[in-house]
């Protein structure tokens, strides 16, 4: 009797593979060709330009944090007080947006592109800051103003004027 059972339960093999094979491939087809029909129309744009505020901050924070901290920046020229670290680094983020944003709107390059003008004119304004800063304080220390060799034209002029 629980052989009768097992047997009236079980369906035989070669008949139950191939119509369940035949109905799995409609519906994947039909999900497929549903999917490649309504995708043109669902088009989602991405920008990398210009960077949300959200991200700007993040700059903001990562400069803050660079300035005042020590790390192998500060090692060199020194660490910069929490206020004034805060203060220069909204500047230098600002100012690098501002020439990343108006160099966008002279050329029509992609975003990556424009992306990275604005990385580079944040890590050059930063390295500027810095370089300016530590030459006025060893040229104050030492009570001359020497011009530093190898720094910036800025840099330069800025120690000639404060020693005239």
């Amino acid at each position: 009797m629980a052989d009768e059972e097992t047997s009236a339960t079980t369906p035989p093999s070669s008949n139950t593979v191939s119509d369940q094979d035949s109905t799995m491939e409609a519906p994947a087809n039909e999900s497929l060709e549903s999917t490649t029909t309504t995708k043109p129309s669902s088009q989602a744009t991405f920008s990398i330009w210009p960077p949300s505020q959200r991200t700007r901050d993040a700059v903001v924070n990562r400069l803050i944090e660079t300035l005042s901290t020590p790390s192998v920046l500060s090692n060199r020229y020194g660490t910069t007080p929490p206020e004034e670290s805060s203060y220069t680094a909204r500047i230098i983020e600002e100012e690098a947006f501002s020439s990343a944003a108006s160099s966008a709107s002279a050329s029509e390059d992609d975003g990556i592109q424009i992306l990275q003008v604005y990385s580079k004119e944040v890590s050059k304004r930063m390295l500027d800051v810095v370089k300016a800063r530590a030459a006025s304080s060893s040229s104050s220390a030492d009570g001359a103003s020497q011009p530093e060799t190898g720094g910036s034209a800025d840099s330069n002029v800025e120690n000639n004027e404060a020693s005239s």
